[in-house]
């Protein structure tokens, strides 16, 4: 397919099949169908077929691929690649010696139309074999244009170098730029037909290289889950390839190690970090008998899982699954020059064969009248629409990416222009998306510094994420923290430990009621607020009496109430979507000034609440950075991803927020929609120079020097206007961007907001 309306023509082709209804998406090119039972897929195929287009069935995701099958298949551009370094290489000395005059050695003509040959016949094929697809439907795009204009240019110059006076050794085109009627026999437009192929080709191959991304997000999904675990085969650990696990196993997992599928822990406790999944920010404690799910992770102890759940029925696949239909569902954007190539095709086309019919029938002579007619096909054609897209998109993604925004492609710029609700996950895009230290309470007469070196000594050798929080916040405050002997962990409950002499207890109120030490009621006070506000209460004590409570949460970004004001300035409404509870939530988006939250959603909840603003009519950007938004950001308008987050989001999405700042989004809907408003200002000059000249060419009074220099003019426009996004400025004062070699710098970025 080779636009929007060949998606369309696949859609209307299959659905003409009794029973079948089907959802074709350009960007992925994949369709979705249902289909009777009684009906062969192989007949959904020859449906394709049989409108001009190739087509396959999906292989099962555990069906290995051929051997070395892939590299064309995973690279679809290679080939485009190909066109667009041969067409080049052959495209410019064309160009070069058309435009200067003082170049044009004797036979150059010759040499011209050896090099130009190949560049429209096999540089031009797709626009070919796609004009000739349309026609066949009786439609027009800008394949059916360039196909036009290019041969049309090719078989004027054959036909002059041939039969008319453009052959003779030591014809130049001297530069002047009169109108006069000419019969049309001594000009070639050899470089008119090479240069737009090579400018359009490139135009196409940025496009292809950015939609090849679009599969990207399923493949790093499915590479989230563990690659092999330790089976219990006769009461010894087996290391198997997770593809081997069968319900009923029991398995290992083992501190800091994924959980290879869905299952229920038989032995031990730990707390598993599910926040990738979940969106929950504080990691949740299981023991035997919890349901854990694949592909979180076990920050605590040793765990024995007992499967329930694997391959295509784990909760990762049907996410996987999820996104795969977001993307198959959202609606393809066709090209803004495919668009205008509808109308001013069939105007160009119904212009040349008037101008035709007018010179014949007024006795200028056949080959007056085919001159004329063959000059308004010419001059339809221009470089300037070829640059128009690709340039304002290299120059509007090369500003971007200098300031930590990366756009997937043209696409994604015409939605930025009609969005109007935002909807932002809480977990690591407004808030920072770790556990730390927040607040500490002490009873009277207790010394904070004292509480924190003591309880960060005991915490720091605990590996649970709340225990790490305390021990790093401690340690960022008082400095080297000391070393704990007796060290143990209650399970469940916290940790004891001696530290310099004092019998110190860390974790939950309980543990203190288990040793006779309660809090006192101020504390208990200062326990019950933090929890108010959905943060963790850790509880304190040393020497037989309760010293302290610690709040832990994870913290908003310090910049996140300034970037949804910059949102609201945009037009945009903000909406808080969230897999914590409902206080966490509107703690936060009343810290952020944010009215609308929507909390305790699952994953395939979140693409719910995007589905159901879509069919209020609203447009939807989306903005996340974990695993259980990756369906989210594809099924949204707008997808951004923080890129401190999951790869798996990042690829789903179609802007990624390099630091990780809530405020680059605001940029990135700023700079796409002054790339937007560039890409339609060049594709109306690149338009409007042709149609100025049009009247000319059907009057045959078009000079080939006034077109080559019309031509130039409104390439050398475009470029100039596209230059002009250089100049875009972030609202955000400029700091380095983090470093893309380690996730640590990112995160660090992040931090520093």
């Amino acid at each position: 397919m080779t636009c929007a309306s060949c998606a369309a023509r696949v859609e209307k082709r299959l659905g003409k099949l009794d029973g079948v209804t089907a959802s074709v998406n350009y960007a992925t090119e994949k369709a979705k169908v249902t289909f009777p039972a009684e009906l062969d897929p192989q007949e959904l195929v020859q449906q394709v077929e049989a409108a001009g287009y190739t087509a396959e069935l999906p292989k099962p995701p555990s069906e290995p691929a051929a051997e070395g099958a892939g590299e064309a298949a995973d690279d679809p551009t290679r080939s485009l690649r190909n066109r667009l370094i041969v067409s080049t290489v052959l495209s410019v000395p064309v160009i070069v010696l058309a435009m200067v005059p003082a170049l044009q050695f004797t036979y150059w003509q010759w040499i011209s139309l050896v090099l130009a040959a190949p560049v429209v016949v096999w540089g031009a094929l797709p626009f070919h074999r796609a004009a000739w697809a349309n026609l066949r439907h009786g439609t027009a795009t800008m394949d059916t244009l360039i196909s036009m204009g290019t041969t049309a240019a090719l078989l004027w110059s054959l036909y002059a170098l041939l039969f008319g006076s453009a052959g003779v050794p030591g014809m130049t085109h001297p530069f002047e730029l009169t109108i006069q009627r000419m019969s049309g026999d001594g000009n070639i437009y050899l470089e008119v037909a090479a240069g737009v192929t090579m400018f359009i080709l490139a135009g196409r191959y940025f496009e292809a290289r950015s939609k090849r991304r679009a599969g990207a997000a399923l493949r790093a999904l499915l590479e989230l889950g563990a690659k092999d675990v330790a089976v219990l085969r006769d009461g010894r650990e087996v290391r198997v390839p997770t593809e081997q696990l069968a319900v009923g196993d029991r398995f290992v997992v083992r501190p800091g190690e994924k959980i290879a599928t869905d299952g229920v822990v038989e032995e031990g406790t730990s707390a598993v970090d599910a926040s990738m999944l979940t969106g929950e920010s504080v990691p949740v404690e299981v023991r035997a008998g919890d349901a854990v799910v694949g592909a979180t992770v076990n920050a605590g102890g040793r765990l024995v899982v007992r499967a329930t759940r694997v391959g295509s029925d784990t909760q990762l696949a049907q996410m996987a699954e999820l996104v795969e239909d977001a993307q198959n569902g959202k609606a393809a954007v066709q090209r803004l020059a495919d668009r205008i190539s509808a109308v001013f095709v069939p105007i160009v086309i119904a212009l040349a064969f008037a101008a035709l019919g007018f010179w014949l029938g007024s006795g200028s002579g056949v080959a007056a009248a085919f001159t004329a007619a063959v000059a308004v096909l010419i001059i339809a054609c221009p470089c300037a629409l070829g640059l128009a897209t690709p340039t304002a998109l290299l120059v509007g993604t090369g500003r971007g990416a200098q300031m930590g925004i990366l756009i997937k492609g043209p696409e994604v710029l015409e939605s930025t222009r009609r969005i109007d609700t935002i909807v932002l996950d809480k977990t690591g895009t407004v808030t920072s998306g770790q556990m730390s230290l927040v607040a500490v309470h002490t009873a009277d007469g207790v010394d904070e510094q004292e509480v924190l070196r003591l309880a960060g000594a005991a915490e720091n050798a605990s590996e649970h994420p709340i225990a790490k929080a305390i021990a790093q916040g401690a340690a960022g405050r008082v400095g080297e923290l000391p070393a704990v002997e007796g060290f143990t962990n209650v399970e469940g409950l916290g940790v004891q430990g001696v530290v310099d002499g004092h019998a110190v207890l860390v974790g939950r109120p309980a543990l203190l009621e288990q040793w006779s030490q309660p809090l006192t009621e101020e504390l208990s006070a200062a326990q019950r607020a933090a929890e108010q506000q959905g943060r963790t209460a850790v509880a304190v004590a040393w020497d037989g009496a309760p010293r302290a409570v610690l709040e832990v949460a994870d913290t908003v970004k310090p910049t996140s109430a300034e970037a949804i004001a910059g949102l609201r300035e945009l037009g945009l409404k903000p909406v808080l979507l969230t897999g914590d509870n409902e206080t966490v939530a509107r703690t936060v988006a009343a810290e952020v000034g944010i009215d609308e939250v929507i909390a305790e959603v699952l994953p395939q909840d979140k693409v719910d609440v995007v589905k159901r603003l879509q069919a209020e009519g609203k447009v939807v950007a989306m903005a996340g950075d974990g695993v259980n938004d990756a369906a989210a950001l594809a099924q949204a308008d707008l997808g951004l991803a923080m890129g401190t987050g999951t790869d798996v989001a990042i690829e789903a999405s179609d802007l990624t927020l390099v630091r990780g700042d809530l405020r680059a989004a605001v940029d990135a809907i700023r700079l796409s929609r002054r790339t937007l408003g560039t890409i339609k200002g060049n594709l109306f000059w690149a338009f409007a120079y042709n149609v100025l000249a049009l009247p000319l060419a059907a009057a045959g009074l078009l000079n080939p020097m006034l077109a080559g220099a019309a031509m130039a003019f409104s390439s050398v426009f475009v470029v100039g206007n596209s230059l002009r996004l250089r100049r875009f400025r972030s609202t955000i004062a400029a700091e380095p961007l983090p470093s893309t070699e380690g996730e640590g710098a990112a995160l660090t970025a992040a931090h520093r907001g």
